[in-house]
This record gives structure tokens, sequence and C-alpha cells, in this order.
């Protein structure tokens, strides 16, 4: 994939990391010779014992544990090094953590105690053009029994985990809200270290020991670059693991840790009844796993660029996305009213058609003519949007106005923020439809709202072409798109807002930020499973104004709303 000479690395998903050289990170982990640190008191289960592990199409290590701090590796039947390691425990599992002396790799070994089956995590630094970001290789085999034959059973890739959320707090004080929508992508909520706002995405790997212990991996691919590894038990809810990295200040974070913690619920999985496998690597190569890297596309434009673009498509014929959006509406044809909003901004309208209008700012004496759309989403509620021709940023509005109310909502939507000169930008308008036959309300608003949050939806916009919206937080979304056998696949994440139009109508909108750049807006109505929306965008071939249109299914909810109420 080629690389994109103007991507902002320091600035991935606004948040300040910056890229390490191999010689930097060689010095900062030389912290990493004596072992992980942790909170916890660390296990001593393996002082004095050896242990030889065998892996399939892998290293065999082996290992001498001189105390619970001190081992020595042999790899291949290598030469032996004395290296730190951190050791704990969940049940009959031992989990432990170690670097390779003089190398930027190491190992995150496995051990189920009752059927002497492994998993090995080989991580290593430097092996992408983010030399920051952990690569991982995985390895299923099994701890040597002396003239015992090699058992046939091995741990596995699996899809059993897919659906399921937890809130976890680590022994660090860390916690975080995981969800595992897909059967290699992962969703997460930091509310410790980032509040809560937004959740992240980060490639992952699922491994079965048994129908309560699970394998959990993923690396901030895109981010920080930093991976968390943990055994989880589903029923008990407890955790061991690791986390290997480099936080926002470059400071090694490389430590083991306990956790508990809380189970959200259970959404959806749409894969037939008996698959239970899954994602495998898309190639042979060490390290491959499918990882969503938007922004080094060569798709971002200059301002100058941006600035330059005068090719509109507004609503062109049909789409993919909007393969099952609603009739074109002739409530508006031939009305005038004037949407007020609370922050000053009103805007005159007059409908002279279905799909022509004519618009000015109040106080303006000169029209301006638009092309737009518009549908009834619900008796009454209507959703319009069309470009604001002669602003500075490409502008347009996309509305929701409530006639039976006298209420409207507005996203305004600009191209170019302090990042990328052709991404996306929006802000929510609240106001009021004044008409020479009503009288608008004068306190009552839309609101927003988080009565969305925790939600799975999934959303089929035309055949073939069929997403899941996980809405993770009151200020982000995300979306998972399904593979071919209906399994949850690549996921991504960006900020997003809800607004209650009414009772079951939500107006919601995401930025596909550090992404395409994509406005999406979409107005939901939970009766119907249906949506209208508008998307809005800026590229090469110049601005874009296009329909969504798509009918959804309840995928399940998640229990979290009360998390951001907690801390609001």
């Amino acid at each position: 994939m080629q690389q994109n000479p103007a991507y902002p690395q320091e600035q991935m998903h606004r948040i300040a990391y910056t890229q390490l050289t191999v010689g930097e990170i060689d010095e900062k982990l030389a912290a990493a010779a004596d072992g992980p640190s942790s909170v916890s008191v660390l296990s001593d289960v393996l002082a004095g014992r050896t242990l030889r592990i065998v892996t399939d199409n892998g290293p065999t290590l082996g290992y001498r544990f001189d105390d619970g701090r001190r081992l020595e590796l042999s790899e291949n039947d290598g030469p032996a090094a004395g290296v730190g390691y951190g050791a704990l425990t969940l049940d009959h599992v031992t989990l432990f953590s170690h670097m390779v002396p003089g190398a930027q790799r190491g190992y995150n070994v496995i051990v189920d105690e009752d059927t002497g089956l492994a998993t090995v995590f080989e991580v290593w630094f430097s092996g992408f053009v983010d030399n920051r970001e952990v690569q991982r290789e995985v390895y299923f085999g099994y701890v040597e029994s002396g003239g015992e034959p090699p058992p046939e059973a091995r741990h596995s890739r699996t899809n059993r985990v897919e659906g399921k959320g937890f809130y976890w707090r680590q022994d660090t004080g860390v916690e975080t809200l995981e969800f595992y929508p897909s059967t290699f992508y992962s969703n997460f909520v930091e509310l410790t270290r980032f509040g809560g706002e937004l959740g992240f995405c980060g490639p992952s790997d699922y491994v079965k020991i048994n129908d309560d212990l699970y394998v959990y991996s993923r690396t901030e691919c895109e981010f920080s670059g930093t991976m968390t590894l943990y055994v989880m038990d589903v029923n008990r809810v407890e955790q061991v693991g690791v986390r290997l990295g480099f936080d926002a200040a470059d400071a090694l974070e490389y430590y083991v840790f306990r956790g508990s913690g809380e189970w959200l619920g259970q959404i959806a999985q749409f894969e037939a009844f008996g698959d239970v496998a899954g994602a495998a690597p898309p190639s042979d190569e060490k390290g491959a796993r499918r990882v969503y890297r938007p922004m080094r596309n060569d798709w971002t434009m200059t301002e100058a660029e941006v600035r330059a673009v005068t090719d509109a498509s507004v609503f062109p014929g049909p789409s993919a996305m909007a393969g099952n959006k609603s009739p074109v509406s002739g409530f508006l044809a031939d009305r005038a009213l004037t949407l007020r909003f609370d922050n000053g901004k009103a805007v005159e309208y007059r409908f002279d058609d279905i799909q022509t209008l004519r618009w000015r700012w109040e106080g303006e004496s000169a029209w301006r003519e638009q092309r737009y759309e518009s549908w009834e989403s619900a008796p009454g509620v209507i959703m319009f949007g069309h470009l604001l021709a002669g602003e500075p940023d490409h502008d347009c509005l996309k509305v929701v106005a409530d006639f039976d109310h006298g209420l409207a909502t507005a996203i305004h939507g600009t191209i170019g923020t302090p990042y990328i000169a052709n991404e996306a930008a929006a802000e929510t308008w609240f106001g009021v439809v004044e008409t020479d036959a009503s009288t608008p309300p004068r306190y009552r608003r839309h609101a927003f709202t988080d009565e969305l949050v925790g939600r799975a939806l999934t959303w089929n916009y035309s055949p073939g072409l069929t997403s899941m919206h996980l809405y993770t937080t009151p200020h982000s979304l995300s979306w998972i798109i399904f593979g071919q056998d209906g399994a949850g696949g690549m996921e991504w994440s960006g900020p997003a807002s809800y607004v209650k139009i009414r009772d079951d109508l939500y107006l919601a909108y995401w930025l596909e930020e550090a992404c395409n750049g994509t406005l999406g807006t979409i107005l939901v109505n939970m009766r119907t499973m249906h949506d209208c929306g508008i998307g809005y965008s800026c590229g090469r071939n110049g601005l874009r104004l296009s329909a969504i249109g798509a009918h959804a299914r309840h995928a399940g909810r998640f229990d979290v709303a009360r998390f951001y109420r907690d801390r609001a």
C-alpha cells in the first residue's frame, strides 16, 4: 500500500504520538531486561521448573526458571540467555512475559497446566514503517512431557468471543469498556486515560482455551502502537494480561496486570450456527494481520486544491449507499418558511418543487438556488439537505424539521480541519420552524441524547452492502463491515453525535476522521427500522452530497450509558 507522504503521523487519532527511531526504541527497551513491572504480586508458580514448549510452524522455546523473576531462554536449542520475566495465573492457566536479551522482541506465553497446551505470542518492534507499532505472530503448541507423544489438540482461533462486551478495571486503576463485535477487530473506550469520550479500534486476536477461558490481544495500530494481551475468564469476569508499548510521552509501558470487571451484554452474531472458527491471518507472512490503515492511502488534498474545487455532485443517481433509500418526498414543494437557530443564524427558504429550492440568510436580498432532496421519515418530520453555494468552506446544511412541533435541528457541514484540508467538520444547530401559519415554540428544543448509546444496528444499504453501527459512547460511533460468511470484519470509529427528535426517532452523524473525511448523517426511525440520510465529502473528483438509505435490524445492546452518566 502506498504511503501518503502528507500523512500526519504525529496526529494519529488527534492524540500526539511521535515516530520513534530504532535507536530510541533500543534505548527505551533496556529497562525491559528486568521483565515487566506489576502492581499485583507476581506468581512464583514457575520457579525452579524447566519447560520445553514446542510450537507448530514456529520456534521451540526452552526455559529454566531460576525463581519468580529470572529465567534462562533457549530458542530452537540455541545457547541460553538470562532475562527477567513476570508471571500471573488465572485458574489453571499461567501467563508469563519476557523480552529477548539484546533484541527488540519478546514472548508472551500462555500455558494451560491442565492440558499441557500452550499459545505463544512472539512480539517485536521496528517491523513496520512506524517503528513503535508492536508486531506479533501467534503460535499454537504444547509443553513437551518427557517420553509422552505430542497431544493432538491445540488452542485455536475462535469467534466464540464475538459479540461480547465487558467493563474491565486493572489493578493499575485503568478502566476500559471493551467490545468484540468482529472476529479480528475490537473496540475499546478508555474511561480513565481519555475520559471515555471516544471509542477506538484495533486489530485483534481471539484464541479459545476452553468454553470459559480465552486469550485476547489488540494492537493500537494507527494510534499508539501499543499491544494489550490478556487471558480472560468470561464466567468470572477476571483477567490476567500484559501491556507493551510506548505512551504519549514516549515512555515504555511494559507491565503485567490482573483485572476484574463486569459483563455488559452480548450482541448478535450473523454467521451460521456451528461456525466457531476464528479469522485466519490474510497470508502466511510472519506477523500478517488485517489492518485498517485509511490514512496511508494517497487521498488527502492540499488547502489550495480544496479551495479550487468547483465540481459538485449533488444527489446523483443510484448509489450503493442508497439502494434502499426512501422515496423523495413532495412535502416541502411550494412551501415558504424560515429556520431560526439559537446560534443567531436564520435561513429563509422557498421550495419551488420537490428538488429545487431557493435560500438566503435572513437580511440578504438575493436568493441562491440549490438542488435538494427530502424524505418524510415519520409523519410531519422531514429531512432535507443542500449545499450552501457561495459560503467559504463548501458548506452544507442537513436539516430535520418537525412540522408538528415547530422544531428544527441542522447539521452544518464544512470542508477543512486543522489536520486535513479535505476532511469534513460538523456542528449541530438547534432551532425552530417559522411559517405564516404557525407559532414556533419559545423554549422547547430537540436535544442531545444518550438513548442510542450501547445499541448495535445492522444496516443493509443495497444487496451485498451491509454493515453494523455500534454506538459506543455519547460522542463516537464504530462501524463494522461484515465478511462473506456474515461474521464481523473490518472496523473503524469516529466522533459522532446523537439528537432525539421524537420518541424512537434520532438524528445521528459520524465523522470518518483520520479516514476518508466523510460526514455521514442519518435520521434513524426505530419503529420502521429504516433511515434516511446524507453523505458529504470532498475529494479529487470534487464535492459530493449524496443520499443514504438502508433497512435496519436490531443486533442487541450493551449496558454502557450509565458509565458516561457517572462521569458527566
